[in-house]
């Protein structure tokens, strides 16, 4: 972390920032296991899901638990931010920011913003769509394959039209060190309101399937 950034800001960023430097992948895997956790939560209280029924003798932590919509898919989520998308993100990112390390000419930034989505990003959508496919209960391969399939196209529409418009953001105000923070934060606010959208699509289609029977 340089010495100008370090002055501009918050001793908590700061120090957030010193561990990234330290320890990359290690810091990465916490951060975005905890932020899937809470986007998965956050979306279940945006849309409405009800909580999971519990029976009334069990514990009180089991209740709390359930009010505050922290079940087996949130951990899920973690463990999917943890094991999976931080060490992929880390490995594609940082092979990017190598290629084009000290490269700040208009070609160069182009470059960047194609490589990273025409390259990077299919990539991490199709982990992205796999992964969510066998958290929502795949059983095999072609399950899984018809899931990507089935939303890659989609995602990808979503990726294009927000991933350039924050990796100029980054490129243009922000100093290397803080386009990690930045990107999950991004993420997070995109994640959350799009998992909350297809849930509620989810229950209404539910609810009209059920109207129907």
């Amino acid at each position: 972390m340089t010495t100008a950034v370090a002055k501009q800001t918050h001793p908590l960023l700061a120090s957030y920032l010193a561990q990234l430097a330290e320890h990359p992948l290690r810091t990465k895997s916490i951060t975005l296991g905890v932020l899937q956790l809470l986007q998965e939560v956050l979306a279940s209280h945006i849309a409405g899901v009800p909580s999971q029924r519990v029976a009334k003798e069990a514990p009180a932590y089991q209740h709390a638990l359930a009010r505050a919509k922290l079940d087996t898919k949130a951990l899920k989520m973690a463990f999917y931010g943890f094991f999976v998308s931080a060490p992929l993100g880390h490995f594609l990112v940082g092979l990017l920011q190598k290629v084009f390390a000290g490269k700040t000419d208009v070609k160069a930034k182009i470059g960047q913003i194609l490589a990273s989505n025409l390259l990077i990003a299919p990539i991490q959508v199709s982990v992205y769509l796999a992964s969510m496919a066998v958290i929502g209960g795949a059983k095999t391969k072609a399950d899984v394959i018809r899931t990507v399939k089935a939303g890659f196209m989609n995602v990808m529409r979503l990726t294009w039209m927000t991933s350039p418009i924050t990796l100029i953001v980054a490129q243009k105000y922000l100093a290397p060190e803080l386009w990690v923070p930045f990107f999950n934060f991004v993420q997070f606010l995109l994640g959350t309101y799009f998992n909350a959208k297809m849930k509620k699509m989810r229950m209404a289609a539910e609810a009209k399937a059920s109207k129907k029977d």
